[in-house]
């Protein structure tokens, strides 16, 4: 199982229920917070008023109210102060090479793919956050 020092917290934006809980699931047992959000009006409040409690952002980009990008460029413009580095991950199908080259521009630290693995997750979070070095299996 992954280890943390303290539990960490996820703030998770998918306008998709299923895709939300497929994260949630794969996060189950480990001692991880997550926040979820609906849309990315949602996502740009809770991390702005919650920025300093929130580890990462793993942030879908097709929504219908707002796009990803424009959430992750809002949270970039509006915590530029910041001492504390906060990673905005892009969680996407969308991903060909033109695709990744946007996103990172627009802001994000990486990019998680759709359909993602446990695997693909934790190297993520391993990246982003002090977690151990294996995944459950499972």
């Amino acid at each position: 199982m992954l280890e943390t020092s303290t539990q960490k917290c996820i703030l998770l934006c998918d306008d998709n229920t299923i895709n939300r809980k497929l994260i949630i699931a794969m996060l189950t047992r480990l001692p991880f917070k997550v926040i979820e959000a609906a849309n990315g009006q949602e996502a740009l409040a809770c991390a702005l008023a919650d920025h300093g409690s929130i580890d990462l952002v793993l942030l879908d980009i097709s929504m219908k109210d707002m796009s990803g990008i424009d959430v992750c460029r809002t949270i970039r413009s509006s915590l530029q102060d910041q001492r504390r580095p906060l990673p905005v991950i892009a969680y996407t199908a969308h991903a060909m090479v033109d695709e990744r080259i946007l996103y990172l521009t627009a802001g994000f630290d990486d990019i998680l793919t759709k359909p993602t693995t446990r695997e693909d997750l934790f190297s993520i979070l391993r990246r982003y956050l002090p977690i151990g070095t294996q995944p459950a299996k499972g």
